[in-house]
């Protein structure tokens, strides 16, 4: 049944995902049946599976895996827990994966999973029970292994639920020597990479950080370029909210005035302090009445707040026809999936909000997930051969310097100039790397095909051109 609101609209996400694919494909000389092939999700695993909680206390779960396209494998997409999911969502997601890899260049297929319920309500002991049992129903019908389908962390879920399914896989898969590349997100020391943790939140300040550089575009804003003082406001301030606001203000200059999550909102015109907020939700379980700020009368209060970016970053739906109206940026910077509906997306495109689609803001995490799946494969950690190799380089070419000048480097300088690369370090460059190529490859479609567009319809017409590409050069079988 499609979910409405008092507008009408409809916010069914797997039938907006196809409408935003629609509206690309349109622009695109490929044949129809392609592009019904592309669109489709190709397979979704609907299951039940009991969990007992000691004694004879029994209680039955829902949970599901879709896996959108193979055009490429292994297949790839997070893990969701939470009461919200059901199959729709599964597979819109499933698909926004598929053309989000598609657009970074990671050379992956879309899928996505979920399990039906609130891990809030839950013991760690029982979630770990319901966790391990999920994992194993998705080995049971081959929907897990570091070739076919490799999961990562999503909403509800996070590093330890991804060791918990990487243990359970190699429980049924022992001596496989590439196991720890069953999953990614996992913690630094189950094989898990520096900087996935934060890998979203990253790849979100590095494609807005890439937008802020195009004084052409800005100049029909009204702004100016770079990040130094703009205002930021955050609509939900999870994992990818918390090192987006982070990195966007203490790194690139950024004034975050507000911040709302699922039971409070806050405000401070001169700017909040990004750990101290986070300290204190830590020691009191919320943002509500932090002493840095004003508490506004509702989380929804936030969409009235003025700001320069406006980033929604916590589920689908958020921006809506029901709210659009009230939003006043300049910039609407997608980092959860999803947060915007159609309707809500042409008002603001006339009013002339530029937005930063989610398909390529959002894709630092699965970005990074491919360097982690790539480190697991090789059994290397990255530096490893290289860093020391480099310092003696950088050292040798910094004594060159001095003898030239005649007077030594300053300490400081000489520590930064001579230090090799750690694995973190290359993350991140090729995170940022990956950021701005996809941002300039979309801002070029959309400056000279689709300039009365919004930036989504370019992202897509990238991704679906580049999935057809695929599936044309591979031919059907038999």
């Amino acid at each position: 049944m499609p979910t409405t609101l008092a507008t009408k609209e409809d916010l069914n996400f797997n039938r907006i995902v196809s409408k935003q694919f629609d509206r690309a494909a349109q622009y695109l000389k490929i044949h129809s049946s392609l592009l019904n092939q592309i669109k489709a999700c190709n397979n979704v695993y609907y299951f039940q599976f009991p969990v007992r909680f000691g004694g004879d206390k029994y209680e039955l779960f829902e949970g599901w895996r879709a896996e959108h396209s193979q055009h490429k494998k292994p297949v790839k997409g997070g893990i969701r827990f939470s009461e919200l999911v059901n199959q729709d969502e599964i597979m819109a997601l499933a698909a926004l994966m598929t053309y989000k890899c598609a657009i970074v260049d990671v050379p992956f297929g879309g899928s996505k999973g979920g399990v039906r319920f609130n891990p809030k309500k839950y013991s760690d002991e029982q979630i770990e029970k319901i966790t391990r049992r999920f994992t194993a129903e998705l080995i049971r019908k081959e929907y897990l292994g570091p070739g076919e389908n490799v999961p990562g962390p999503d909403v509800g879920t996070g590093e330890r639920e991804m060791a918990w399914m990487a243990d359970t896989y190699d429980a049924f898969n022992p001596g496989g020597i590439d196991n720890l590349a069953c999953v990614t997100g996992k913690p630094v020391a189950q094989g898990g990479i520096h900087g996935r943790r934060e890998a979203t939140g990253r790849g979100v300040q590095f494609g807005i950080r890439e937008a802020f550089q195009h004084s052409e575009d800005l100049k029909k804003l009204g702004l100016t370029p770079g990040l130094e003082g703009k205002t930021v406001v955050f609509q939900g301030f999870g994992n990818v909210g918390y090192y987006a606001a982070k990195f966007l203000s203490e790194e690139d200059g950024c004034k975050v005035v507000g911040i709302a999550e699922w039971d409070a909102a806050v405000y401070n015109p001169q700017g909040l302090t990004i750990e101290e907020l986070n300290e204190f939700r830590k020691e009191t379980g919320s943002i509500k009445n932090f002493p840095g700020a004003e508490t506004l009368p509702s989380p929804d209060s936030i969409w009235d707040v003025p700001c320069d970016i406006l980033i929604p970053a916590a589920l689908e739906n958020q921006v809506t026809l029901e709210n659009c109206d009230r939003i006043n940026c300049k910039v609407l910077a997608e980092a959860a999936n999803g947060p915007t509906t159609p309707g809500a997306e042409e008002r603001l495109h006339n009013r002339g909000v530029f937005i930063i689609p989610d398909i390529f803001l959002n894709a630092g995490g699965v970005t990074v997930s491919y360097f982690e799946w790539g480190k697991n494969l090789s059994h290397m950690r990255f530096g490893r051969l290289q860093k020391h190799l480099e310092e003696i380089k950088n050292q040798k070419l910094v004594s060159t310097i001095e003898k030239m000048i005649g007077k030594p480097v300053p300490e400081e300088d000489k520590k930064y100039l001579v230090r090799g690369p750690e694995e973190l370090d290359l993350v991140n460059s090729g995170l940022e790397e990956t950021m701005v190529t996809a941002y300039r490859s979309i801002r070029e479609v959309h400056r000279t095909r689709v300039p009365k567009e919004s930036m989504r319809t370019a992202a897509f017409i990238i991704a679906i051109k580049k999935v057809a590409l695929t599936y044309e050069q591979l031919g059907i079988f038999p």
